[in-house]
């Protein structure tokens, strides 16, 4: 069964409600296994067992939460060499433009060797329903892909 690991932190519950959408938009593909996760809580084990990861954050300070970079903090050098490749997307809740964020998150997901897949979401201010579709799309082509072996 394909394994979707959503990894995310939330402050205002903005970044929660996207993770709740991608989740649903994963689930949406069928048979695929979906493990949501605050960061806090996202073990490397979880890592490992995924075939696609999806991370959330909120814009703090122009960067990704701390908590969301604890978790790559924790699992950085003891998944070195076994998640070559590994598809994954990004979606951000952000005050400001949310540049920043994604950056910082896409430079560690280069020494991670992971494989971006789709197109970030970024919510700029207040959830749309048009960024919360954007949420479940973002899920179901990580799940779907995954699923199908593209990724």
């Amino acid at each position: 069964m394909t394994s979707i690991l959503i990894v995310y932190h939330t402050q205002t519950g903005n970044t929660e409600k996207m993770a709740q959408e991608v989740a649903a938009g994963a689930r949406a593909i069928g048979d695929i296994d979906v493990v949501c996760k605050k960061a806090g809580e996202a073990t490397l084990e979880d890592l490992l067992k995924a075939d696609g990861l999806a991370v959330g954050t909120p814009e703090n300070f122009g960067y990704m939460s701390g908590m969301v970079k604890d978790f790559f903090d924790r699992t950085y050098y003891p998944a070195q060499d076994k998640v070559f490749r590994k598809a994954y997307v990004v979606f951000i809740s952000a005050g400001n433009d949310g540049t920043g964020a994604l950056k910082a998150i896409e430079r560690i997901a280069l020494g991670y060797k992971f494989k971006p897949v789709y197109n970030p979401v970024i919510s700029r201010g207040s959830l749309t329903p048009e960024i919360l579709a954007q949420c479940r799309e973002l899920g179901g082509v990580l799940a779907g892909g995954c699923q199908a072996g593209i990724y």
